[in-house]
């Protein structure tokens, strides 16, 4: 699945050089293999909640949309058909309608250098538009999701270690506390980081090469990426504040189970 997303935008889009055929594949083939070790290693090293799903299913699936989409939009381009016509006009529409003062769309258009071409700005709106409303639904789909599968399950061990491997709760301070914590700061962060990424690259322009977004491949990365990471990081602040529910909740059922003893023995 990770090689499929990868090569996505590469096989509905036309390569411009063979060279560039060989570094997707050399990228495809390394995540595959990154993403197989970490599922298969006793521990993992970066990948966290590799045992508890939906967590890594609906971050996948939320990006593989996103990409799918983005790249039906500009094969359109390339080879019109009546579906890329109606993802053309579906993107339009929602970029139109989302391209309000100080959104995250808006933002998007505005960041990129004066004296971009009309053309190169509808594509960005109109990506844009697609790709904040799939990573909000799957934010959303995801909450839905954990709310109906009371996750994590109660009833099941959940190993701290292996599914949150960047996560040391020998560090200091109570865990519970550091994940509310950790949560809280995911979780608006999340929020923030649509808006701050254009801004970001609006003032690197002024010290650095200004962003060019030409070619349908890389804009279809780029923004997948600032629509994704957000969501992602929001999802992972979600899931931090229910471990540390679920690691709450054991440590009161286990300080009741000892009264229940001590009242017992006394």
């Amino acid at each position: 699945m990770v090689v499929f997303l990868i090569a996505t935008p590469y096989a509905l889009l036309p390569i411009t050089s063979q060279d560039s055929a060989q570094i997707v594949a050399l990228v495809a083939v390394f995540a595959a293999l990154f993403t197989l070790v970490e599922y298969t290693a006793r521990s993992p090293s970066l990948v966290e909640f590799r045992d508890a799903p939906p967590f890594n299913r609906v971050r996948f699936s939320a990006l593989f949309a996103t990409v799918l989409c983005l790249s039906v939009i500009f094969r359109g381009e390339e080879a019109p058909s009546e579906i890329t016509a109606y993802f053309q006009q579906s993107g339009a529409q929602l970029g139109q309608t989302l391209d309000v003062p100080y959104s995250p769309v808006r933002l998007m258009v505005w960041m990129m250098p004066e004296g971009t071409d009309d053309s190169v700005l509808d594509r960005i709106r109109s990506a844009a538009g697609l790709s904040y409303l799939l990573s909000t639904f799957s934010v959303i789909w995801f909450i839905v999701l954990l709310r109906l599968s009371h996750w994590p399950p109660r009833n099941e061990a959940f190993n701290v270690w292996i599914n949150l491997p960047t996560f040391d709760p020998t560090a200091g301070g109570d865990v519970v506390n550091r994940l509310r914590r950790d949560g809280i700061i995911n979780i608006l962060l999340g929020i923030l980081l649509p808006f701050l990424v254009p801004l970001v690259v609006k003032l690197t322009d002024f010290v650095g090469t200004p962003l060019s977004l030409d070619s349908p491949q890389t804009l279809i990365w780029t923004v997948s990426a600032w629509a994704f990471l957000p969501a992602s990081i929001l999802m992972r602040g979600v899931a931090l504040s229910r471990v540390a529910g679920m690691i709450s909740a054991q440590r009161q059922r286990a300080f009741a189970r000892e009264e229940q003893r001590g009242a017992m023995v006394l």
